[in-house]
């Protein structure tokens, strides 16, 4: 293959044969000119300029240590050419443009040529200009707003501080969109300047501030149908004549997308329309579908495959009513529930709820059934701000359960209730971080609709973190009791139980609880059965790495009970695990055994769908 410099002086001849022999004499110095600078277009083109890595000395602070290479890498200079004085100068101007925008006009800099590709680069910063004086006034209604003028005068830049146009630059695009943000449309700054005297290394800043006047909330226009105008009205967080304000502006947006009313939704000021200082606020929306339906699916060990299917009718009436229903639909469990609500003062956290459903449970590892018909009454409330969700209910139950053949009951309560719940996950699905806690109390009287005496407290949480998005903990744990004159009346389903995948893993579902005789149906013999306990007990530490970017490894102890008597020994459960985070959620798997006081057991727990 021919050499680079064979191939030019082949293009040299084919370049003389073809235009320097046939032009007149005259213009053979003007070819021979055109010729060179060909060859050099060439050269360039054939070799590659070397890449230079500056050693930059004599600087510590690594926002201008890195400006400064910043401002080095554009440079478009080979290392050979750094030994030539103009290049020289051409890196002292580039290093003195990076370092004055931080006060540091005098600096001097030094080029020395290493062996490799490095430049080392030594810079003098020298003295840097420091704040001589700052001259600040605001004219217009900003004058006489305290927020306002705290605002303007945040400036960082004080007396005696060494000069750094970027605070300064930042702080002047930072107040402008701060004046926007509250109401000041017509803000200008009308007079800024930078005074530097080098010769006495100080700067003088001038800042004049035209704020204009601070426009106020209109009323609402909307866009599409406004059917929804009572309902927007209340959720509105201003009233006509409250000064202006973005983050206002941005709640309220927040609140409509959340009320579950709208399919989109959005609220704008429109400065172009205002009357006087008043801004009208623009709504455009889309109402959801009459009737939505939904379809969720799921698996355990536990339950078997689940589904649940959902419909809602988020439109009742113009008060914004709504009504929803769920089927559930598992082996042991089925349900049916229906919930219609009444938005009360904040739509999204304030609301009451009129719910009624229907359940009937049958194990197959135990000899239960259960058939529950509950009607119930919420007033759910959630300051604003704040993730803690409070529930006052009460709740008409009627149970019918079947342990064996030895007791079959049917008893009636009347439920006042409480409930306080906190939520907060950083995923719907996958959860890296997130945190659960409820705490829930009822309580019965005999003879005010209710056969017993009866209370009930518990209390649940789950706390998840995930350190360097590879180490991943799990705590959980649950608590229970139960007070009444007669536990023997007590509807099983509301007896306490351990065991199963959310509870002590090893051990079958509610497998863990005080025991009696009881008639199998199937069989007509007696077996000993788990009938629930007064008391719950359960905790449990989990630890996953992540070995690949959709799968982790853990490991974990579950301990706890369900008893009569607060002595009684624990169960426990250990084992390995394997999560895989599919795209419809995680399905984890795990291998456990179960130590309690009568038995060792094994058994293997299958779970679909987030922990939260």
């Amino acid at each position: 293959m021919p050499s680079t410099w064979s191939r030019l002086a082949t293009m040299q001849d084919l370049f003389f044969r073809q235009f320097v022999l046939r032009i007149p004499h005259a213009f053979s110095l003007l070819a021979r000119v055109l010729y060179c600078t060909l060859l050099c277009m060439i050269c360039t083109a054939s070799f590659a300029q070397e890449s230079i890595t500056y050693d930059i000395q004599g600087v510590e602070d690594s926002k201008l240590r890195n400006n400064i290479r910043l401002h080095l890498n554009g440079l478009d200079v080979e290392k050979a050419l750094l030994t030539d004085p103009y290049w020289q100068d051409e890196v002292a101007e580039a290093v003195a443009t990076a370092v004055q925008p931080y006060g540091y006009y005098n600096s001097e800099t030094t080029v020395r040529i290493q062996e490799g590709d490095k430049v080392a680069v030594m810079v003098a910063l020298n003295t840097p200009l420091t704040i001589n004086k700052v001259t600040r006034e605001i004219i217009g209604a900003g004058r006489e707003d305290k927020a306002f003028r705290e605002r303007f005068n945040s400036l960082k830049l004080k007396e005696g501080d060494v000069l750094n146009q970027t605070i300064y630059e930042s702080f002047k695009s930072s107040m402008f969109n701060y004046a926007l943000s509250n109401g000041y449309f017509d803000y200008f700054w009308q007079a800024t300047r930078l005074d530097l005297v080098r010769d006495e290394k100080q700067a003088n800043v001038l800042l004049i501030a035209q704020s204009g006047p601070q426009y106020q909330f209109g009323e609402l226009k909307f866009v599409g149908d406004d059917k929804a105008r009572e309902i927007i009205e209340r959720l509105k967080p201003f009233k006509t004549g409250d000064a202006y304000s973005s983050a206002i502006l941005g709640d309220f947006n927040r609140s409509l997308n959340q009320s579950g009313y709208f399919t989109r939704v959005i609220a704008r000021p429109v400065v172009s329309d205002a009357e006087g200082l008043l801004v009208p606020v623009e709504v455009s929306l889309l109402h959801r579908p009459t009737d939505a339906f939904n379809v969720s699916v799921g698996a355990a060990t536990d339950t078997g495959p689940r589904v649940r299917l959902g419909w809602e009718r988020p439109w009742v009436n113009d008060k914004g009513h709504s009504i929803s229903s769920d089927i559930f639909i598992s082996e042991p469990e089925q349900s049916v529930t229906a919930d219609y609500r009444i938005p009360m003062r904040n739509i999204t956290r304030d609301y009451a709820s009129i719910e009624a459903g229907y359940q009937f449970i049958e194990y197959s590892n135990t000899s239960f059934e259960s058939e529950t018909l509950s009607l119930s009454a919420h007033r759910y409330w959630q300051s604003d701000d704040s993730p803690w969700q409070h529930d006052g209910s009460i709740t008409y139950l009627r149970e019918t359960y079947d342990q064996g053949e030895i007791s079959t009951n049917t008893t009636s309560l009347v439920l006042p209730g409480y409930s306080l719940t906190y939520r907060d996950k950083d995923s719907e699905l996958n959860v890296s971080n997130g945190a659960y806690l409820q705490m829930l109390t009822q309580v019965g009287r005999e003879g005010y609709g209710s056969d017993i005496n009866f209370a009930k407290a518990v209390a649940e949480a789950m706390l998840i973190r995930t350190f360097d998005d590879v180490h991943r903990i799990t705590i959980r744990g649950e608590v229970g009791a139960i007070k009444t004159n007669s536990f023997d009346d007590v509807p099983t389903s509301l007896r306490f139980y351990a065991g199963g995948d959310q509870s002590i893993r090893g051990f079958e579902y509610r497998e863990i609880s005080p025991q009696a005789e009881v008639i199998d149906p199937e069989t007509g013999e007696l077996e000993t059965d788990s009938i629930g306990g007064k008391y719950l007990f359960t905790s449990s530490v989990e630890y996953a790495y992540q070995v690949a970017d959709n799968w982790r490894v853990a490991a974990f102890i579950d301990a706890g009970t369900a008893t009569n008597d607060t002595s009684t020994t624990l169960s426990y459960g250990v084992g390995p695990g394997v999560h895989w985070l599919s795209p419809i959620g995680p399905v984890r798997f795990y291998i456990a055994r179960g130590f309690s006081p009568d038995e060792n057991t094994w058994d293997i727990h299958i779970m679909l769908g987030p922990e939260l």
